[in-house]
């Protein structure tokens, strides 16, 4: 039997590479895949409390987070698309310029 603290530890080890990832990276494709990073590390976070304490309710939250994900990732990859198109570049700093 793994320990609570060994999937909470790893669940932290990889919010934290998804969190450095959005701050470092330039690129929307790598900044949208270290945000579904960060999600799979709260996902990993309910599963294990939810074994936890046998309760079913964080495989519950789970779900609507992957729902929530899927939907985030046909937006976020037609708009990031849609900015290639116009700038033909995925840097985030020249997608700023469309605030004007």
């Amino acid at each position: 039997m793994i320990p609570l603290s060994w999937y909470l530890a790893l669940s932290a080890v990889l919010f934290t590479i998804g969190a450095a990832g959005v701050i470092i990276k330039r690129n929307a494709i790598s900044m949208f895949m270290c945000i579904e990073l960060m999600l799979n590390a709260v996902n990993l976070t309910f599963v294990a409390f939810s074994s936890h304490f046998n309760d079913v309710t964080g495989q519950l939250f789970v779900f609507i987070v992957m729902a929530v994900a899927a939907s985030e990732a046909a937006v976020g990859l037609g708009i990031i698309i849609a900015i290639f198109r116009n700038r033909e570049s995925l840097d985030v700093d020249e997608a700023s310029i469309l605030k004007l």
